[in-house]
């Protein structure tokens, strides 16, 4: 599949580039979740739900750029199973310690680029761990391990 055509397809195509540079491929697709196209620039809340939504048709089988087009819509062989389970679920709250002295000092801007240094810097360990950032919150990262798998 071609990345640029799959994006023109869904009338994303100013993205492109974005994803090329980032090295997101078709490979990389069905792992992205929201904060990860927010990281890629996709700053407009409907385009990313319209890139989530074609993102999880390609990985419900609709392979092609147009299962993921409004007008066909992906047929699925066998409904999922409706079975719970109980599992394992850690959830971690990550803070920058001292981060009210910093506002009290640095201009906002810079102050800025040093919680979002730091929190790219949780988010990168916590994917290294198979953990999954749940939200950004101020100068601080919610986070879980065991989810959305055990």
């Amino acid at each position: 599949m071609d990345l640029g055509d799959w994006l023109r397809s869904l009338g994303l195509d100013q993205y492109e580039a974005a994803f090329r540079e980032n090295e997101v491929d078709d490979a990389v697709l069905p792992s992205l979740k929201g904060e990860d196209l927010k990281e890629l620039g996709v700053r407009l809340v409907g385009h990313r739900r319209k890139l989530l939504d074609a993102i999880a048709a390609l990985s419900t089988g609709g392979g092609s750029a147009k299962a993921a087009s409004p007008d066909i819509l992906p047929t699925i062989e066998q409904p999922p199973a409706d079975a719970a389970e109980r599992r394992q679920v850690t959830v971690m709250f990550s803070d920058l310690v001292g981060s009210t002295a910093l506002s009290a000092r640095m201009d906002p801007e810079d102050l800025r680029e040093v919680i979002s240094a730091y929190q790219q810097c949780v988010a990168e360990t916590v994917r290294r761990f198979n953990g999954f950032v749940a939200k950004y919150m101020g100068d601080g990262v919610l986070v879980y391990f065991g989810y959305p798998q055990a």
